[in-house]
């Protein structure tokens, strides 16, 4: 009898290629070379990636992707994809050959990448199945495969299937936020291209992204952690100190780790913390093999936590919240009242100690 399969929880959509990562101890300088110490293969884009994340932590995940050529790179995705367990049809083509990404991560954490996505791979999109959608939980798009994830979002929607959009610097552009952000439930993003920025900045995107209507913003900034605000619940988790060896795929981990807990049914707070931990780990060996759960969570506990509101259009730390609740004609009224009745209590307490003394 024929073994029932579960239906993917999560759904990828987006670009299908094989990739291979290098990891070295620095970038050489234009027209010398360095020493490679590992290399390590894998499929990309980052919604594969989050898949196959998801797979590893028993996670049910299918992927609608793009066509892949007929030749031993398209099959290695294929068989890839169907040796983790991940849901859905590659689909074959003679027209093109399978593109090729190379990822050369350093010990500092960054990664330089070269990609091949020309417009006609991407146009495969457009034709792609999407009824795996139906009964869902998740959907995953990135905002550059361009405007081939419209018609994903739009069917997503249809089945009320909550959108998770990764948008990294994308919301600069006003167009890109019109079309893509208001079609999300949940916004990935970044401050800048490289991810450099401060509080200001991430509070200043996350605002931004409300006004689009996301209901959960994400702000990631790499080794400084996150913040993330969902209704008026914003919570900054700062990122452990690890040493690096291969930044490669630490967005989709974080990705991978945020989804996790967000099937799960977990607090805000507990999947952040998921989310950096699983990121931190990942960056401290080379290619995508997941650390285990219970060691991510054991990282998880142990992260420094800063805690906002999101009140009357800004935001307000809650140190700073309480402290000015304290000051306010309610508080203040309350206080005085106490007042008058703590000397009475303070008298009683001496009558007390001098009859036991005496």
């Amino acid at each position: 009898m024929e073994k029932k399969t579960t239906l993917p929880a999560y759904i990828g959509f987006g670009m299908l290629t094989p990739v291979y990562i290098m990891a070295l101890d620095k970038l050489p300088k234009h027209n010398t070379g360095a020493i490679v110490h590992q290399v390590s293969e894998y499929v990309y884009d980052d919604a594969a990636i989050i898949a196959c994340n998801l797979r590893q932590w028993g996670i049910p995940t299918g992927m609608i992707g793009t066509s892949v050529g007929d030749d031993l790179l398209g099959h290695y995705v294929a068989d890839t994809l169907d040796g983790m367990g991940v849901q859905g049809k590659v689909r074959f083509t003679k027209k093109y050959k399978t593109p090729l990404e190379v990822n050369v991560s350093d010990k500092s954490g960054a990664r330089t990448y070269f990609w091949q996505r020309s417009p006609e791979i991407l146009s495969t999109l457009d034709t792609a199945d999407l009824s795996m959608l139906k009964g869902a939980k998740l959907m995953y798009v990135d905002w550059y495969d361009g405007d081939h994830i419209i018609r994903a979002m739009n069917e997503a929607r249809r089945h009320n299937v909550p959108v998770f959009l990764n948008l990294e610097h994308g919301h600069n552009d006003p167009a890109i936020m019109e079309k893509y952000a208001s079609r999300a439930t949940i916004c990935q993003a970044v401050t800048d291209a490289a991810q450099i920025g401060k509080k200001g900045a991430m509070l200043s995107v996350a605002k931004k992204l409300l006004k689009a209507g996301i209901k959960t913003a994400i702000i990631t900034m790499a080794s400084q952690g996150c913040m993330v605000v969902q209704d008026d619940e914003i919570v900054r988790i700062h990122a452990p100190k690890v040493k690096a060896v291969d930044g490669s795929g630490a967005g989709a981990t974080f990705s991978s780790g945020f989804i996790y807990a967000y099937l799960k049914k977990w607090s805000l707070e507990e999947s952040v913390r998921f989310a950096i931990a699983a990121a931190s780990l990942k960056v401290t060996r080379s290619g995508l093999k997941m650390f285990p759960v219970k060691e991510i969570k054991e990282l998880a506990s142990k992260l420094s936590v800063d805690r906002m509101v999101y009140r009357d259009n800004r935001f307000v730390e809650m140190d700073k919240f309480i402290s000015q609740a304290q000051q306010s004609p309610l508080m203040k009224e309350s206080k005085k009242f106490a007042e008058k009745l703590l000397p009475k209590k303070k008298t009683e307490r001496k009558k007390i100690k001098r009859s036991l003394v005496e």
